[in-house]
């Protein structure tokens, strides 16, 4: 099963009695916008008790088409990666 940007919306508003449903979606969209913004400029996001967001350089690299064994150069780019706090790694383990 996928959690998804509604199931979070769905969550908060159950979770936050105070907040209108309008008001559950702006939260959750701030967050990812800021969150967004945040790696587009280069800076890692920690979350305390889950982990650590941060975008990597990866450099040009040949390679090649598995379907036709052509061989082709692969641009440099770069790359989110996400390493799970020990907290969030010993909950998943403990399940």
């Amino acid at each position: 099963m996928t959690l998804t940007k509604a199931d979070l919306v769905q969550q908060v508003y159950k979770n936050h009695e105070t907040l209108t449903k309008a008001q559950a979606t702006e939260s959750v969209e701030s967050f990812l916008r800021i969150s967004k913004n945040s790696l587009i400029t280069g800076k890692d996001l920690l979350l305390s008790g889950f982990g650590k967001f941060n975008v990597k350089d990866k450099n040009a690299r040949r390679g090649r088409n598995p379907q036709t064994g052509d061989e082709l150069t692969l641009e440099a780019r770069r790359v989110v990666t996400f390493k799970p706090s020990g907290i969030l790694r010993d909950k998943i383990n403990a399940s």
